[in-house]
């Protein structure tokens, strides 16, 4: 007779990329028996596509992953080999911070932090079958028949789903990277009534360095001075020699080509099924859709220190083989280059995330909570932020405390989050920073400020750290009160000051705060008039700096975010009908029915609900109330 094993845990997460790290380690470290499932233990933390973390806000994201306890940030710091400040001529609000990484060290380092982690076991196993019973998760199988009962289990997937990978008319029933596809859980999610969807990314091809003439590109350099992802990390400690990258451009040559073979590229003949996303297109899409374009910027990214795979940023393509050499070979720099990897498109199954609450917990199915690539999104930062929350309230819920929503006006995550679950996507979505109406307060150096104490109410930040978060907020507040108070007469010692300076002559006495909100100036160069200054912390002048400048702006946002919180506080009923709803839209009773938000907020967010259709569910929230005590509302 045949026996299987059975084991029980806290938490269950299947898969091991960005997202299940950071959902594995934060249940871990909340002190829950966690355990972990991944197809390959050497795809924990894979780079399967572009070797860097960060970039136009998606920097944002790994700031506030660290600001709440994560650890993305500390393993980037610790295996970066080049990093640049991205928009740092623009204003503070869209800096972002980009780091290119040697990936087989960052997925080792990551595995080293796992494996070392109280709390946490990892399996090499694949998940076939949830366990439901009356609504509630209970557990999952493996593939061999194993049985492991869980409180929680959160899927972070990726791209295994039923994961093939296609270039011309070559496809492999593969993950990425050639690694085994995880092909039986796809089935046991439909049978509980899941919706499915079926995307597509992809990615270009490796090439070898020594076949590369970089005498015909444009050398791109990492910053002189490195600033840290994570908090935590002392600045001192990674000022390193970087590698360059470099930047090159496809031609009309290319793009002949292309189109000549684009009857043969899956993307166009009807191969591939999957919806692609439209703000990362291959190369071959952005040739035909952007017919007016005669040249693409191309990206030679090196994969490590200790191989001489290069990344081809930009190139990415699921053409033929002998396309993709013909194409290549018309760039300058790349006329010899020789492939290593191919470049290819993956087709992989996800879900629908309008099934999804903001805490990221299945609507119904308790216990059960998803994150990453599996909800739709792409990304590697865009996991991890996932994995961290569905982490947080997977483990809120075992604890029987109250889950976490990180809301639109708190922190780039809510808004990925928030996008996510009420707004329909049909491709997968990318973080941007023109996503977040709030972005002049929701900018990268102030992440800590923001949301360690919410990482430290839930416990994944320690009370040093946040004492310490806590004593910048007083020393910012303190310096920027002390500044205005200091008056400034219109004496020859500031005239002097100002001509010297290149700023207009001051015609009535003022303060310090005001000399710096002009923009010339800044808190460093009114030092000289500032007779009493103490010595303060480089992260503390920053942020001194920018709240006196932009104080005008954040005032203005922050009257829209009492706005908006007001709508986020009037809270709904998950079961309450809107077809009872008289003069409301037809196309906004299906869809607040459909997706039943839980605020006027949300429901405001929804496609398809006009501010019209909000007026008339406001106008019958207030006659509820008068008669029966509100019968919509929670």
């Amino acid at each position: 007779m045949q026996r299987f094993v059975e084991e029980e845990y806290d938490v269950l997460v299947v898969g091991a990329g960005h997202a299940g790290c950071e959902a594995a380690l934060a249940a871990a470290r909340l002190g829950l028996e966690t355990i972990m499932f991944t197809v390959s233990v050497d795809s924990i933390a894979l780079m399967p596509c572009n070797p860097n973390i960060g970039g136009s806000s998606k920097g944002h994201l790994v700031r506030e992953i660290d600001a709440l306890g994560g650890e993305m940030g500390k393993n980037i710091d610790k295996t970066f080999i080049q990093s640049k400040m991205l928009n740092a001529s623009k204003g503070p609000a869209v800096h972002s911070l980009r780091a290119q990484a040697d990936k087989k060290d960052y997925s080792q380092e990551m595995r080293t932090t796992l494996e070392n982690t109280e709390h946490l076991t990892i399996r090499q196993a694949e998940v076939a079958e949830l366990l439901v019973e009356d609504g509630r998760i209970t557990g999952a199988k493996t593939a061999s028949g194993a049985t492991y009962h869980a409180k929680a289990v959160i899927l972070c997937t990726g791209t295994y789903l039923k994961a093939r990978c296609i270039y011309g008319e070559v496809s492999n029933p593969t993950g990425p990277n050639g690694l085994q596809a995880a092909n039986y859980l796809t089935d046991s999610l439909k049978k509980l009534g899941v919706e499915m969807y079926r995307f597509k990314t992809g990615t270009p091809a490796r090439v070898d360095k020594r076949s590369i003439d970089f005498s015909k590109m444009e050398e791109q350099f990492g910053d002189e001075k490195i600033v840290p992802f994570s908090f935590s990390t002392d600045p001192d400690s990674i000022q390193k020699e970087q590698v360059s990258c470099w930047l090159t451009y496809t031609n009309e040559h290319t793009h002949e080509i292309i189109r000549d073979n684009i009857d043969r590229s899956p993307l166009f003949s009807g191969m591939i099924e999957g919806t692609g996303p439209r703000y990362c297109p291959s190369i071959e899409d952005k040739v035909m859709k952007f017919a007016d374009k005669n040249r693409h910027q191309v990206f030679i990214e090196p994969e490590g220190l200790y191989t001489n795979e290069m990344y081809l940023g930009g190139m990415s393509s699921s053409l033929p083989e002998d396309v993709q050499y013909a194409m290549y070979r018309t760039v300058p720099g790349l006329e010899n280059v020789k492939i290593v990897r191919n470049a290819y498109a993956i087709e992989y199954d996800c879900i629908n995330p309008r099934q999804l609450l903001p805490t990221l917990e299945f609507k119904e199915i308790k216990g059960l909570f998803s994150a990453g690539q599996f909800n739709g999104s792409s990304g590697y930062e865009e996991a991890a932020a996932q994995g961290i929350i569905a982490g947080i309230n997977a483990s809120m819920e075992i604890l029987g405390k109250e889950q976490i929503i990180i809301d639109r006006s708190e922190g780039y995550i809510g808004v990925l989050i928030d996008d996510l679950v009420t707004k329909e996507n049909h491709e997968p979505y990318r973080m941007m920073t023109s996503r977040a109406e709030y972005r002049l307060l929701l900018r990268q150096d102030n992440a800590d400020l923001r949301l360690t104490p919410i990482g430290y109410q839930v416990g994944l930040v320690s009370k040093e750290t946040y004492d310490k978060v806590e004593k910048k907020r007083q020393l910012i507040e303190e310096e920027i009160k002390r500044l205005s108070e200091i008056p400034i007469g219109a004496n020859r010692t500031v005239q002097e000051f100002l001509e010297k300076h290149n700023s207009s002559e001051l015609k009535t006495g003022s303060n310090l705060a005001e000399l710096i909100r002009r923009p010339e100036l800044t808190y460093e160069m009114v030092a000289e008039l500032d007779q009493d200054r103490k010595e303060l912390p480089d992260d503390v002048i920053n942020q001194v700096n920018i709240n006196i400048k932009y104080e005008g702006y954040i005032t203005r946002q922050l009257k829209q975010v009492e706005q908006f919180k007001k709508l986020e506080q009037r809270k709904l009923k998950a079961d309450f009908d809107y077809a009872q709803v008289h003069g409301m839209r037809k196309e906004a009773i299906q869809k607040l029915n459909l997706y039943k938000p839980l605020s006027i907020g949300q429901a405001s967010r929804i496609s398809g609900v006009s501010p019209a259709d909000i007026s008339v569910l406001l106008v019958y929230l207030e006659q509820m109330r008068g008669h029966q005590g509100g019968k919509i509302e929670k």
